[in-house]
């Protein structure tokens, strides 16, 4: 989501005492501002901590954990404060999409899986565009349609596809969680993969049904939203590679690693940076703009800096984006307690449950309607059996895919907090509703989607097939290429080379892939560096380059 206007102050004054305190204090900080972040580095620990004790728990994972214990310190502070305030901290979508989600998407993008996540690509693009736009119908027609039975009726068109959009969005930040790209890298790279390019899609729907004039409505607005779409997916993403190239180039020409290696980690974390603000500056998509950065800087930029500088690289961005993925949980699981909007949606318990199941059995059919149709769909174009998706693996990307997360809740306060409109008990039930959807949606299934998988997939698994035999070598697929293309043909004939189209039909995958070698050793890998390149440095290795990153 764009975010244009300057950042706001994140953490907000809430009690008078604290408030008393820093005025009455030579300080300049705010005692309030000390006393929230030192509540949530204590959570942070304590968070670490018992997902360490919790490893081996098939049920548990850091997220769940820090979302119940996001809830009990909300109830603590509910209660010290007699139920008039449950906040330390004040939900900000800047302080979600700026500082918390950066990180979690670049180091999925860098630590990915490249042949995995490219190899099931189409399926990944099908899912993330298609099926979203079918589940944003579903869960809109659906809402309209259900919600004037149970007495809702003050919200118009707009805001029911303002919902539709909201809880469309998968959360990428709990596949991470619960799927293991070691276990499962089919599923990982699916589900993983479509939430990114979902929440791009989410987030260009809710845009554009926030910016659309129901009254010229017409069959030219479809497509005006598609070329939006694609205006954004192609830019966002030539932008993160972009960055990640210009990155390479720069380590790889000035040999920044001779000097210092906290140069090159520097220039590395900055340069992902800036792509991500400069999407959100040109009203982009930050999150595939920084995912296909960390891809690209992984395959080349990585490989340019030091040894050093590659195993402090590696574990920052995973140590930072371990850190931001728990905040949110714990920052979700604390605002899920906000008494205000509570008050406010004036709604009876009865009926907050009516809205919350509503909401979720859309999501649940919203997502079965496009996982099961088109995974078969794919399956009809894939001729190799060990590369279609059985139908327990499609039952394992429905389940997986509907958990709900931060983006949807920024969302909702978007749409129904932060509204030009006035405030109203609907809008205060939509937020309610859709906390509770997260909530039950993050601790339910995330909890069951670990031993689902083991008792579903990983019991009765065949012999993965790794990733050097799956994709085969250039030598390999150069024999492809020249094999006689007709067997009726006189044995002393000599070989002909296979028309490269007919190649690309009967083997898209591995005829992309080895065009893609060729190109990247000859054009690519000589100017950005890459694997295979010997940075002039005290110290850099002159071995062997980690291949997971071709």
């Amino acid at each position: 989501m764009a975010v244009l206007e300057t950042v706001p102050v994140l953490f907000q004054a809430h009690a008078e005492a604290g408030a008393a305190a820093a005025s009455s204090s030579s300080s300049f900080l705010s005692t309030s501002t000390i006393i929230a972040l030192t509540v949530f580095f204590a959570l942070l620990c304590a968070c670490i901590v018992i997902g360490h004790l919790l490893e081996e728990n098939r049920w548990a994972n850091e997220s769940i954990t820090a979302l119940l214990l996001g809830l009990c310190s909300g109830v603590v502070v509910l209660l010290i404060s007699k139920f008039q305030n449950s906040q330390i901290l004040v939900f900000s979508e800047d302080l979600f999409f700026l500082y918390l989600l950066p990180p979690i998407i670049f180091n999925a993008g860098f630590q990915v899986k490249k042949k995995n996540f490219f190899k099931n690509f189409t399926t990944i693009f099908l899912f993330g565009v298609f099926g979203t736009v079918i589940s944003f119908c579903i869960i809109s027609l659906g809402a309209y349609f259900l919600f004037k039975k149970i007495g809702v009726a003050n919200l118009d068109i707009q805001d029911y596809l303002a919902i539709g959009a909201i809880l469309s969005a998968t959360d990428s930040v709990c596949t991470l969680q619960v799927l293991s790209q070691d276990e499962t890298p089919l599923l990982y790279s699916i589900v993983f993969g479509e939430g990114v390019v979902n929440d791009a899609t989410s987030i260009v729907l809710f845009n554009a049904v926030q910016s659309l004039d129901i009254s010229n409505i017409d069959a030219f607005t479809a497509l005006n939203l598609l070329g939006t779409f694609l205006y954004l997916f192609l830019t966002s993403t030539a932008l993160g590679i972009a960055a990640g190239l210009i990155s390479a180039y720069i380590i790889k020409t000035l040999y920044i690693g001779r000097h210092s290696t906290d140069r090159e980690v520097a220039l590395m974390m900055l340069m992902a940076y800036l792509s991500y603000m400069l999407a959100e500056l040109l009203n982009l998509s930050g999150i595939l703009t920084i995912f296909f950065c960390g891809i690209v800087m992984s395959h080349y930029t990585w490989h340019n800096v030091t040894e050093s500088s590659r195993i402090t690289t590696k574990h920052a961005f995973a140590t930072i984006s371990f850190i931001a993925e728990t905040f949110i949980f714990l920052y979700v699981g604390m605002d899920a307690l906000d008494i205000d909007k509570w008050k406010k949606s004036e709604a009876s318990p009865g009926t907050s449950v009516a809205v919350s199941s509503i909401l979720f059995a859309l999501v649940l059919v919203g997502r079965a309607a496009f996982v099961f149709p088109i995974s078969n769909i794919t399956n009809c174009m894939k001729k190799r059996e060990s590369t279609k998706i059985e139908l327990r693996q499609q039952f394992i990307i429905w389940w997986a895919g509907l958990m709900r997360g931060a983006v949807t809740i920024a969302l909702s306060y978007n749409q129904f907090a932060n509204s030009d409109k006035e405030e109203t008990a609907e809008f205060a039930l939509m937020i309610t509703s859709t906390i509770i959807v997260v909530l039950f949606s993050t601790v339910v299934f995330g909890s069951i989607t670990k031993p689902l998988i083991r008792a579903v997939l990983l019991r009765n698994a065949k012999p993965a097939v790794s990733d050097a035999t799956d994709l085969p070598s250039l030598e390999e697929l150069n024999i492809s290429f020249i094999e006689n293309s007709d067997p009726s043909e006189q044995p002393n004939t000599p070989p002909r080379r296979k028309n490269s189209l007919r190649l690309l039909i009967s083997n898209p995958t591995r005829t992309v892939h080895y065009w893609w070698r060729k190109f990247d050793d000859k054009c690519m890998r000589p100017v950005f560096g890459g694997r295979g390149f010997v940075p002039f440095a005290p110290g850099s290795p002159s071995g062997a380059r980690d291949d997971e990153a071709s």
